[in-house]
Parts: structure tokens; sequence; C-alpha cells
């Protein structure tokens, strides 16, 4: 069975020797492969002295880098992890089992249910986590506790049948959603998380970041859920429509006139949208669900 991990980096010169050695202590037989996205302080040189196999993705954004590494490198299993030495490589052992033995799809390293509030220093990350996982759960019906982590394991399957569409650090989130969604085999192991060494600066943007992930998110339930999205946009809709025409109904039932003309046109635009919206929930959620058949087909058809 070929194990490949895979290592994404953009300017982690201070902590890349370590993860690569760490996880070639972790996982000897595995292939440790780190993709480059146009660091400008050795990065790759330093990898390459780790013994790693180092390659380039010029597009910037971890997903841009993601979409390459699935792309390009063929294994049993891959581990995923950051670059930035904040996960163990101790539990990659248990992950990898857990792909080739035991039929998991998806391997999440969930790092808040263990020591990610208490190591991390920036409160308003720590936010962000638990709003996003908190949507994520609403929303899907789940009960995912690290909606994006950087630290997993994944089968060949997944790998291969996984269509990056998120350039950037959207790309944990959809990857998430997109196993809950296609039903792929997914579990957690509680991992140690520490925060970065002392050199080592985060290239997460908090608020501009955050709010890729929250349209990620939105963008993914509409074309996942179109008429769960569209049918809540209806009835909202058909809410405002009935609150403006109350007014004027009331009138008309006492007077025999309709004073607020205005108020009744947009009462009535406002309920022919929420009909609009009705339908195409409707219209859209069967053409997903053709494609989810389509896509449940070509999962089973899929040769390892």
């Amino acid at each position: 069975m070929k194990i490949a991990v895979l290592i994404p980096c953009y300017n982690e010169a201070a902590t890349v020797e370590a993860v690569v050695t760490s996880f070639r202590a972790a996982l000897p037989d595995a292939e440790i492969y780190v993709y480059d996205n146009n660091s400008t302080d050795g990065t790759a040189e330093l990898a390459l002295k780790a013994g790693a196999i180092v390659r380039r993705e010029p597009c910037q954004g971890k997903g841009n880098v993601i979409r390459r590494m699935f792309r390009e490198v063929d294994a049993d299993c891959y581990v995923m992890v950051d670059g930035d030495d904040t996960y163990p490589a101790e539990n990659a052992a248990e992950m990898v089992d857990m792909v080739l033995n035991r039929q998991v799809d998806m391997v999440i390293g969930d790092r808040l249910s263990s020591t990610y509030f208490a190591e991390n220093k920036r409160p308003f990350h720590n936010l962000g986590n638990r709003m996003v996982r908190s949507l994520v759960c609403r929303l899907w019906h789940t009960e995912v506790r690290d909606i994006m982590t950087g630290y997993r394991a994944f089968s060949r399957r997944f790998v291969k049948l996984f269509p990056v569409m998120t350039p950037q650090f959207e790309i944990e989130t959809e990857m998430t959603i997109h196993a809950l969604d296609k039903r792929f085999v997914l579990r957690e192991i509680p991992v140690a998380y520490r925060d970065r060494p002392e050199g080592s600066e985060s290239k997460l943007n908090t608020f501009g970041d955050g709010i890729k992930v929250l349209r990620t998110i939105f963008t993914l339930f509409k074309e996942y859920r179109p008429m769960r999205f569209f049918g809540w946009t209806a009835l909202l809709l058909a809410l405002a429509a009935t609150g403006f025409f109350i007014p004027v109904f009331v009138d008309y039932l006492h007077t025999g006139l309709v004073p607020r003309f205005p108020t009744l046109i947009v009462s009535v635009f406002l309920g022919l949208a929420a009909l609009q919206s009705f339908f195409t929930g409707l219209c859209l959620d069967v053409m997903v669900e053709k494609d989810r058949k389509a896509y449940e087909l070509k999962v089973i058809n899929y040769r390892n």
C-alpha cells in the first residue's frame, strides 16, 4: 500500500524541516511531498534538504495547491498536514490505519476537542472556529467537531473524486461539506494542537478569510440543498408580502377602498418573488438529485 504525506507550504522555512522529519519518522514507508506556493524564504530548499519530494504550485492559495496535489500524486492513502508544525505526527499511523483497514474515506484530526482553545492565542480564530462548526452542524444535521482542521487523511477514492473548487483557505470547509453531502465515511480523532513556534507567522486573515469561509458555506448550502435554501427564502418573502398586504386588506374591508395602492403593489411583487423562489428551489432540487445519483454511480464504478 502506497502512502503519501502532502504538505502545502507558503513561507514555512521556520518549521518545514521539523514537519518533514517528524512525519518521516512516524510513517517511514510514506513518500513526503512538499508543495511550495511561491515561498520567498527558502522553504523549498529546506524541505528538499530534509528529504521531501518538492514540487511547486504557481497559483497562489491553499485550495490551488491541494488541487494540484490531488491531481498529481497517486497513493492508496493520503495524509494532509500543514507545514507550520502545529499538528503532531504521532496520530498519522492511526489515521492511515483507519483509511486502509477500516474503509474510512476521510479522517479528521480534531483540534477543537483537544488543546486548540488553550494553545491558540488568537481569540477571533477561536470564535470563528466555533461559529463555522455550529453553522455547518445546523445546516447539515451533523456532529462534526472540527470543520477547518488542516490535518486529515483520505482514501484514494475520495481524493480522485473530489472536485476542488475553492482557491484558498476555504478548502477544508469545502472538503468537509462535500464528504457530508456525498455520504463518504467520515471519522474524527482528537489530536493535540500546539501554537506556531516563535518566528512562524500565520497566513490566515481572521476577518477576510473568515468571510470567505462563511460565503463558501452558504454557496455550498445553496448548491447542495437548493430546496431548503430557496424554500426558506420563499417563506421569508411570503411573510413579508403578508405583512404588507394585511393593512391594505383591513382598509379595504372597512372602507371598500384601497388607499395605499403602492403598498399593495409591493406585497404582490413580494408574493410573486416568493413563488418564483419556491419553484426555483423545486427545479434545482430535481437537478441536484439527478447529479447526486450520477455521482453515486461514479463512486460505485470507481476502482482503486
